[in-house]
């Protein structure tokens, strides 16, 4: 079974740059409080990084 993370959106795309903008849609969410679960890979994780104060990482599984 591969690892999985659970993040949500807590801030808004509002006044952000479009790259910044960009990548919380890459990650499927585009609305506050928006829940997903994605494969835990170096690539997400990057694009975590990139906008760790627009989400919250809720729970690693695997």
């Amino acid at each position: 079974m591969a690892k999985t993370i659970v993040i949500k959106q807590v801030g808004s795309p509002i006044r952000r740059p479009a790259e910044q903008r960009a990548t919380l849609i890459g990650l499927g969410l585009n609305k506050m409080h928006r829940v997903r679960e994605l494969e835990d890979t170096p690539s997400v994780r990057g694009m975590i990084n990139k906008i760790s104060h627009m989400v919250e990482i809720l729970e690693e599984k695997g």
